[in-house]
């Protein structure tokens, strides 16, 4: 929108009301972000019906006949590649959506998801899967009533999986966990039985001593105070409320170091909001273009550069001044070796490379399962149990190690785990492209220097929001369409 000297009258209005809408929608993000980082347990009921008013004032204002009146009088040219052909693109494919729908299932879905947080929270703090069973019963009933508003697709998961990855279909997902389960399962099998721990980075690491590794590394990426946050939750996540307002959460525990890890990858989530073009705030244009992009960014910056060993030549020194009686005696290659390895687990985020795909893998069997009633929500611990047995190798003693890990469920994100995996494949392919760009980040990072790749990624992905569908972005980036045989090939090269 930069540059536009006049706009239509009909072009301004739509703005006009998609600026109103965004507004309440960043009022639901704050309190969403409020209930998870201050308010007191007892208000999640009394959030709940609020988040409710607040997600069916915007769900009406959203599919009034007047926007749907606006997007008909500016139905673009296919072909034309401009911002506001984009704009007007991207909104008609979610008043679509969203006018499917009535008003009130949208209400109860916001007020189920903030009752079925806080009942999450309690379940999982007394590994008590039992009591959390009617609000995922719950749960799986609103999205059995959303699905039946698309009518016209044969898969009913596919409705949930076009809400977070545009295009994507049940059937394509299948075919490429399929491939990726060709390497992955081997690569595991061979390091069944390793502990799931290991003794360099078992701590005890001073929650405040964590804190202040994260906030370096925050600050060497590129995080800037004056427009960023980071606080402490059960479960990490990042939101952006608003244009300059990015707000992460990690989670910290004195036993190791999967906080430094966490925040990492919330840091990708953050900068690819925090770098959209300034110029599509308040439209749906101003955040990222899908699910499977935005995990690219977090599984990037996680991985392929917080486990890289130019990242740690740079790091470890720091880090071991943090911990001088836990790690001042441990070589550099003995950490990096350590943080590295294929260590098969019971927690999702804390998987290492690889057997972080069979997580993701069993997630979605389990949730296709369940949406079609093959899988009873009472049964699901003894299932998830004996798939973690088969899948990885390991024995779960509690819902709170198992079932109950993520807060995902309870939110109603049933559709968003396979783009965590589906992440972890674009992100191996843009990184391959911003090598060749870039040359050796190894030793970029080696010097502390991050602002080269943040820059190349603000420039090729991040400005663009949600201007370009996610797979014309990867190709505009990468020249192909998804693939995962570079993440294979990666993968491979590393666990040699």
């Amino acid at each position: 929108m930069t540059g536009v000297v006049t706009e239509s009258p009909p072009l301004e209005r739509l703005k006009a009301m998609l600026a109103e809408i965004a507004d309440i929608r960043h009022a639901e993000a704050v309190l969403d972000w409020d209930s998870r980082v201050s308010m007191p347990p007892a208000g999640a009921q009394a959030r709940a019906e609020l988040a409710a008013t607040l997600t069916q004032l915007a769900h009406e204002r959203f599919v009034s006949d007047e926007l749907g009146a606006l997007l008909e009088q500016l139905a673009p040219d296919r072909d034309e590649d401009s911002v506001e052909a984009a704009l007007v693109h991207v909104t008609h494919r979610l008043f679509d959506r969203a006018r499917r729908v009535p008003t009130e299932l949208a209400g109860e879905m916001a007020h189920a998801s903030g009752v079925a947080v806080a009942a999450w929270d309690r379940a999982k703090a007394a590994s008590d899967f039992e009591s959390f069973v009617p609000h995922l019963e719950r749960q799986l009933e609103l999205k059995r009533r959303y699905v039946e508003c698309f009518p016209e697709t044969d898969a009913p998961y596919d409705v949930l999986l076009e809400d977070y990855e545009e295009g994507m279909t049940t059937a394509e997902v299948q075919n490429i966990f399929t491939r990726l389960k060709e390497d992955l399962v081997p690569l595991v099998e061979r390091h069944r039985g390793s502990a799931p721990g290991d003794p360099l980075l078992s701590g005890p690491f001073p929650v405040e001593a964590q804190q202040e590794a994260g906030r370096r590394v925050l600050e060497a990426f590129g995080s800037d105070p004056a427009s960023w946050r980071i606080d402490e939750t059960p479960h990490p996540f990042a939101s952006k409320p608003g244009a300059g307002d990015i707000r992460l959460t990690t989670h910290t525990d004195e036993k190791d170091l999967t906080s430094l890890f966490s925040t990492m990858h919330e840091f990708g989530h953050g900068v690819y909001e925090f770098d959209v073009d300034r110029a599509f705030a308040r439209t749906p244009l101003g955040g990222g273009t899908s699910s499977a992009i935005h995990e690219s960014q977090s599984r990037m910056w996680e991985n392929l550069v917080g486990r890289s060993t130019g990242f740690w030549r740079w790091f470890y020194p720091q880090l071991q001044g943090l911990f001088p009686d836990v790690l001042g005696g441990i070589e550099e290659a003995s950490f990096v070796q350590a943080v590295s390895a294929i260590r098969p687990g019971l927690i999702r985020g804390d998987a290492d490379e690889v057997t972080y795909g069979l997580h993701i893998i069993l997630r979605f069997e389990l949730e296709q399962e369940l949406l079609a009633g093959t899988v009873a929500v009472p049964d699901l611990p003894q299932i998830w149990n004996a798939r973690m047995k088969e899948y990885l190798g390991v024995d779960v003693p509690d819902d709170a190690h198992g079932v109950l890990q993520d807060m995902h469920w309870s939110v109603g994100l049933l559709g968003y785990f396979p783009t965590y995996q589906l992440g972890n494949v674009i992100s191996v392919q843009i990184w391959e492209r911003a090598r060749a760009d870039l040359g050796d980040l190894e030793e970029q990072f080696a010097r502390g220097e991050f602002a080269p790749l943040r820059e190349w990624l603000s420039e090729h992905i991040y400005r663009h929001g949600s201007r370009y569908p996610p797979r014309e972005l990867l190709r505009r980036v990468t020249g192909s369409d998804l693939d995962p045989e570079p993440y294979l090939q990666y993968l491979r090269t590393k666990f040699a």
